[in-house]
């Protein structure tokens, strides 16, 4: 089985091409001027590099959110684009179901952290496994850390960012070195998820957003 997956929500975009032997091909972009301009010509550029087209890929996948709003966009509507055009289906995970992911086996509790502004931060509680323990939220991250076991492992940029903060409420908190960049976990996962048929048709695939758009009227 082989899939294509991307990631967009963040500045560190991605891409990777995986097989059950492992990744064939990955791209990592930092950039603050979107990802709509390099993102389908590294495609072809990755699917040109191994002799493929979109049609040798049994699966494509993307992260849903949360995230920045226009990057969420375009690699939502680039997946749907592309699996449209080649009859695939699509695999699409939360950015804290790939960031847990990337920390299995880690801790009894795994908890993803990513940044959500305003002092807050979008969050997820999981288990040893990666699989959810609740409903993913948004907020202070003083109050999250609240309700959390000692030796839970935080991943995500704010983990890295705050760990004296998250120590000194977590005993024995731990912070799993993983990836920066998301696109190759996530292909990792969704091969997964496409093997036991979880894979949804491209019109299924829906953004996590967490927080209503923040859309305020004028001033008179």
């Amino acid at each position: 089985m082989r899939v294509l997956a991307v990631d967009t929500t963040s500045p560190r975009g991605s891409l990777a091409l995986a097989e059950e032997d492992g990744i064939l091909a990955e791209a990592r972009v930092v950039t603050e001027a979107g990802h709509s301009r390099w993102l389908l010509p590294a495609v072809a550029a990755v699917l040109q590099g191994l002799g493929l087209s979109a049609g040798d890929l049994d699966a494509l996948a993307v992260t849903t959110g949360p995230g920045s709003f226009t990057g969420l966009r375009v690699g939502l509507g680039s997946v749907q684009g592309l699996a449209l055009a080649s009859g695939r289906h699509c695999v699409g995970l939360t950015t804290l179901d790939v960031l847990a992911f990337s920390a299995v086996g880690s801790s009894g509790t795994i908890v993803a952290l990513v940044d959500a502004f305003r002092g807050e931060v979008y969050s997820g509680v999981y288990d040893a496994a990666g699989g959810s323990r609740g409903e993913r939220r948004v907020g202070p991250l003083s109050a999250l850390l609240e309700d959390l076991p000692p030796g839970a492992a935080f991943v995500g940029e704010p983990a890295a960012a705050s760990r004296d903060a998250i120590r000194a409420k977590v005993p024995g908190a731990v912070f799993p070195d993983t990836p920066g960049f998301l696109a190759g976990t996530l292909a990792r996962a969704a091969l997964r998820l496409a093997r036991a048929g979880a894979a949804v048709p491209p019109a299924d695939l829906r953004p996590v957003y967490l927080r209503a758009a923040d859309i305020r009227p004028p001033r008179p």
